[in-house]
């Protein structure tokens, strides 16, 4: 047999080298704010009769329970408050407020290497949720979480390449002081990712001093201001139609000191909006709306995220699910009702009501992540690693999510049809004195990774592989990674003598 021609092996071993280089962004077969918008749960009449009927409920219902600064904006944008205490919004008055409102939100990363554009149906997944207990897989039980919880997470997700954002997934249970678990929060995620963090807060009077610890982190007020990399996750609304009254006063404070807010209505369809898909997002929708006529009244333009997050619920037993078809619709259907705005949105997919990171939870997981990620949805909330309806949060789960979340991005790119994707030279060549296959070609080596999303994680090896490398188990892979993570300093720690700085200033909890 005659030896290779140096020539081949060159080749062959240029293109070994080049498949195991990093792709450019470009390159990449997915990447944050891949174009979504292709899936319609609703028709454009079906979406117009849902912002009639959300105009009609502003007006005629109106919202309950404002604070007193919040009827002083609100009056003076045109609202009127009733006898009643409510305060009604006449169309005029939602119309221009939607006219005002900033459509082209950046959120930028602590780096600057990681921000993510808002602009059109661009799709970014991340965490959320304020989950209570931590999952532990092994022992399969459910722990209070904690502040070192909370800070591996951010950890986790700072090198999960699907994971775009990290909004505060847990509450650090271990720590009692409201004042001292808010700053810690936000130490927590910021010091564990330089991705855009979300992170609600207790008390008004507690943004001050979060504000000053993120004035430090990004080198003073200004540069805070120029590029705020953290965004104020602000339940304002108690569903059905009623302000939060403190929260609101927590949005305020947030708007004047720069930081963008996700304007956050979370109700649950049959509890606290109608039990019907397109009643919750009437409902939601109309809240909203509200929302955004109140941060325009304080500050025209400000950032703010229409957050329209309906749950589901059991009709059997009146549990809250977030894993349901049903939530997968009423996340999509309120994806489009931000598009029909023009306004960056957010939602809920990517919840489990499983327990564990099995079987249901994939399957659930999955659902609502392909599905607002097809809708278009700016913002996939809860995407990965949330478990039993927002109760637990799984480091185990998130890192598997991070496989699942590429798939379903996948599915959000779509199919390119052009002359080289549609390879009939290609057909052609392999079949007309060719080898009858594709396999080793230029064409197919050449694309194996532009077309192709490969897991992490995830097991494609046959069964005879499989039992020769000492059958893996999924769970056991995904704990072995998060250990190997969780072994090595994070990118995103604080430069020492700034973190001594912000401990002297703030009772921080993780030691140093």
């Amino acid at each position: 047999m005659n030896a290779p021609s140096p020539r081949r092996s060159g080749g062959r071993s240029a293109r070994r080298a080049s498949r195991a280089a990093p792709l450019s962004d470009e390159l990449r077969p997915i990447r944050p704010g891949m174009e979504g918008g292709r899936y319609k749960a609703l028709t454009q009449a079906q979406i117009e009769k849902i912002h009639n009927a959300a105009l009609e409920a502003l007006e005629t219902i109106g919202l309950a329970d404002a604070p007193e600064s919040g009827i002083k904006y609100l009056t003076g944008a045109g609202a009127v408050l009733g006898d009643d205490g409510r305060i009604r919004f006449p169309r005029a008055v939602v119309e221009d407020a939607i006219a005002k409102s900033n459509k082209k939100i950046t959120l930028f990363s602590r780096d600057g290497k990681k921000d993510l554009d808002l602009s059109g149906t661009k799709v970014h997944y991340g965490t959320a949720g304020a989950a209570v207990s931590l999952v532990d897989v092994e022992g399969k039980e459910y722990r209070h979480s904690t502040l070192q919880d909370l800070h591996d997470a951010s950890r986790i997700a700072d090198v999960l390449d699907n994971i775009h954002f990290v909004q505060r997934p847990m509450v650090c249970r271990d720590i009692e002081d409201n004042f001292e678990m808010d700053m810690n929060t936000v130490y927590g995620c910021v010091s564990g990712t330089t991705k855009n963090v979300g992170t609600s807060f207790t008390d008004p009077s507690y943004v001050k001093g979060a504000l000053e610890m993120l004035h430090m982190i990004a080198g003073g007020e200004d540069q805070w201001r120029e590029r705020p990399f953290v965004v104020n996750s602000n339940c304002f609304v108690v569903p059905p139609m009623k302000f939060a009254t403190e929260s609101c006063e927590v949005m305020e404070e947030c708007i004047r000191g720069g930081m963008p807010v996700l304007l956050l209505s979370a109700g649950m369809a049959g509890a606290t909006t109608p039990s019907t898909i397109a009643g919750a997002v009437v409902q939601a929708t109309a809240e909203v709306l509200g929302g955004l006529v109140y941060v325009n009244a304080v500050k025209p333009g400000h950032p703010a995220i229409f957050g329209t997050w309906p749950f589901g619920l059991d009709l059997r037993s009146g549990a809250m699910t977030g894993a349901s078809a049903e939530q997968a619709l009423l996340s999509s259907a309120c994806a489009q009702m931000h598009q029909f705005y023009g306004l960056p949105g957010g939602a809920v997919g990517g919840i489990a009501d499983a327990k564990l990171p099995d079987m249901q939870a994939g399957y659930e997981m999955m659902c609502s992540n392909v599905m607002t990620g097809l809708s278009g949805l700016n913002m996939v909330y809860e995407a990965a690693g949330m478990h039993a309806s927002l109760l637990g949060f799984c480091l185990e789960s998130l890192i598997i999510g991070d496989d699942l979340i590429g798939h379903a991005m996948r599915c959000i790119r779509g199919i390119e049809v052009n002359d080289e994707t549609m390879a009939l030279d290609q057909i052609r060549d392999v079949c007309i004195g060719g080898p009858g296959h594709y396999l080793g070609t230029d064409q197919t080596l050449a694309r194996m990774q532009v077309d192709y999303v490969y897991p992490a994680i995830g097991d494609r090896t046959s069964p005879k592989e499989w039992a020769e490398i000492g059958k893996p188990d999924l769970i056991q892979k995904a704990i072995s990674r998060k250990e190997e993570i969780l072994a090595t300093r994070s990118a995103a720690r604080f430069d020492p003598a700034l973190d001594a700085k912000i401990r002297k200033a703030f009772n921080i909890h993780l030691p140093a």
